[in-house]
């Protein structure tokens, strides 16, 4: 069984975690490889202009895997130290996987979303949601703490003082709660989350993938970055594209009344 399966619509590729027999847990190995692997081909595809993750089955993603956590197997097997060093070259590679990835990420939350799986999404650039999702930041339940990052995250979408409630009761939330604390964007019905995710992602990949490629960097960058930094770095950035050809395509579409073709160029 393939950890995630994928298909390429045009620019867009939609990636499908595929273990709704576990609610597509994240710790083991393999899934951890899977998405570590897609983040790489879709930074190699210029093809690729935007990336839709979702899930198979009734959740998005269920964290990790509690069985293997009673178990104390794969990841939480070993001492301290070596439990410390599986989350390093383990989970922690999801992280850092998305948060380098150059093209936008759209999460398409079709259910639950809880521990990883929650901060998966927060991951993501836009999040949307099915009035079947449902959220939670629920390491504490089980006597851990969010041991991918999530305490990165979580603050940085909605705010120190709703992650703080989050993180520190554990406690689940529903998708219009999501929505009203800006965790997603959009809450749609479930048999209309798919199109939408799509309609989303067709909007951006008409778009000079450079140019949006560089917005998303500034984006990301603009949380650990001082205002006369920002600004030198986008007059630095606003150069550069200014001498691509995709940016006189899109103004002589602009002038022209048509559509651009653009090229990554």
């Amino acid at each position: 069984m393939s950890e995630i399966l994928t298909e390429l619509h045009d620019h867009i590729l939609i990636a499908t975690f595929n273990r709704p027999d576990i609610h597509n847990a994240m710790s083991h190995t393999g899934m951890i490889d899977a998405i570590v692997g897609l983040c790489e081909r879709v930074n190699q595809d210029d093809n690729i202009r935007v990336l839709v993750l979702t899930g198979a089955g009734k959740s998005f993603c269920a964290g990790g895997n509690i069985k293997e956590m009673l178990s104390k197997s794969n990841v939480f097997s070993g001492t301290p130290k070596q439990i410390e060093a599986a989350y390093k070259s383990g989970i922690q590679r999801i992280p850092v996987a998305l948060w380098n990835l150059n093209k936008p990420v759209i999460a398409a939350v079709n259910g639950a979303a809880v521990g990883a799986g929650c901060d998966i999404a927060m991951m993501c650039d836009i999040r949307i949601a099915s009035s079947k999702a449902r959220f939670a930041e629920s390491f504490v339940k089980l006597g851990i703490i969010p041991g991918d990052g999530g305490a990165w995250f979580l603050p940085r979408v909605i705010g120190q003082a709703r992650a703080n409630q989050m993180t520190l009761t554990g406690e689940m939330i529903d998708a219009q709660e999501a929505l009203n604390w800006g965790m997603v964007s959009q809450v749609c019905a479930p048999e209309e989350l798919m199109t939408e995710a799509i309609n989303i992602a067709q909007i951006i990949s008409a778009n000079p993938p450079l140019a949006v490629t560089e917005a998303k960097k500034l984006l990301r960058q603009s949380a650990n970055t001082s205002l006369p930094e920002m600004l030198d770095l986008s007059a630095a950035v606003q150069a550069q594209l200014h001498q691509t050809e995709d940016h006189m395509e899109a103004l002589n579409a602009f002038v022209e009344k048509r559509t651009g073709l653009f090229q990554g160029k």
